[in-house]
């Protein structure tokens, strides 16, 4: 009886931890089977599937943790008919993602609360192309002094009642919340998160080193894209900043576009985690409705900064096939310690224990891209081809 199997072959897999040449990739149904160079593999085995990939590299479908819209979906319109969560899956298969959380910015807090309940609803659903197994809130128990580009009247103090009823509204699909260490009772919320396994994220904060390791202490092992949204580096003072790049227990969040960190401190803070406490992110927003867009020319490609009317950075529309690249560049990482950056580390920081990596036993989410162009070309998702640049054209 055949085996209904699929053998991928590549230039060369990134598994990320090591470079496979002529690598050879064997699927059943959604799982890897087995991985090795090509030649270890039977063509002739009875129901066999090959995909040749000639010309491409593979590695694990990227996952992106942080990331509020792409081309004309926004998750702040969550709840309305502009918002299909769907669509925003079908499109981002194009930049090699398999996985994602959809981020809410604050909100007031029954828009909040119907922008959760409409993206829980829509996830249980089922989305078919990138997977959602959850969502980020980015808020509402920020500093207002560190809001970026949130409205301060849609922040709010420490509410554990607010909290519950979200994590309730959630329906289990809430994966990570953002808030301000300095807050008071946020090692409460600390506790309430983890107990209802949501993962706290610090950020868009003021928290003095005290503060940051009070939450630390209590369970706060993330910190939502360092340097921004937090106090800047100072040598009389340490706050969240200096803590969460040296606290070998802190994952970090950053954004890797060049222009929300500069290129330098993108380096300092690859040479102060160990290198799977690093996690890329896109942060990537929707232009549409916005109040400015400006091109800016970084490493021969042009990224779009929204700005919204105070003239604060919003976000871009950069997402992950480039980022990977440039954290690579920036940081002089090898290419294995950029990919893990985008694939194995924010698996390993959410807990998605069978993603980011290319193994037997692990689900079949891979990403294939040109060796010259380093663009996408191909990419599958539970073992399912999701997205062909050939095909889409």
């Amino acid at each position: 009886m055949p085996k209904n199997r699929t053998l991928f072959l590549a230039d060369y897999c990134l598994t990320p931890f090591e470079r496979i040449p002529a690598g050879g990739i064997l699927c059943e149904r959604d799982k890897i089977l087995a991985i090795g160079g090509a030649s270890a593999f039977s063509r002739y085995e009875d129901g066999l599937e090959i995909i040749d990939m000639k010309g491409c590299y593979a590695m694990p479908g990227f996952i992106d943790s942080h990331i509020h819209g792409t081309g004309p979906l926004d998750t702040a319109n969550a709840g309305t008919d502009s918002f299909q969560l769907s669509e925003m899956s079908r499109r981002l298969v194009r930049h090699g993602v398999t996985t994602f959380l959809p981020t809410l910015i604050s909100m007031p807090g029954e828009r909040l609360l119907r922008a959760v309940d409409a993206i829980a609803a829509q996830i249980e659903a089922g989305i078919t192309d990138a997977d959602v197994p959850g969502i980020h809130l980015e808020g509402p128990f920020l500093n207002p002094e560190k809001r970026g580009s949130q409205k301060a009247d849609d922040l709010m103090n420490i509410d554990l009642g607010f909290a519950r009823e979200l994590i309730e509204t959630g329906r289990n699909r809430i994966k990570i919340m953002t808030f301000a260490p300095e807050l008071e009772r946020s090692v409460e919320l600390v506790e309430l998160l983890l107990q209802n396994g949501v993962i706290p994220s610090m950020g868009h904060s003021m928290a003095d080193e005290a503060e940051t390791i009070r939450c630390i202490e209590a369970g706060a092992l993330r910190c939502t894209y360092v340097f921004n949204g937090m106090p800047s580096l100072s040598h009389k003072k340490s706050t969240l900043t200096d803590v969460a790049l040296t606290d070998d227990r802190v994952s970090v969040e950053m954004i890797v576009d060049g222009l929300h960190v500069h290129p330098r401190m993108i380096d300092l803070a690859a040479r102060c985690k160990p290198k799977d406490k690093l996690i890329g992110i896109s942060n990537s927003v929707s232009p549409s409705g916005s109040v400015e867009v400006e091109g800016v020319r970084r490493d021969g490609r042009t990224i779009e900064i929204i700005r919204n009317r105070e003239g604060v950075i919003t976000g871009s529309t950069l997402t992950l096939e480039n980022s990977w690249l440039q954290l690579m560049s920036y940081a002089k990482l090898e290419q294995s310690l950029a990919a893990a950056c985008f694939t194995s580390n924010p698996a390993a920081d959410l807990g998605l224990i069978t993603r980011g990596e290319i193994k037997p036993g692990k689900r079949a989410d891979i990403a294939f891209f040109d060796a010259k162009t380093n663009q996408v070309r191909m990419t599958v998702s539970r073992g399912r081809i999701i997205y062909r640049k050939d095909d889409a054209e």
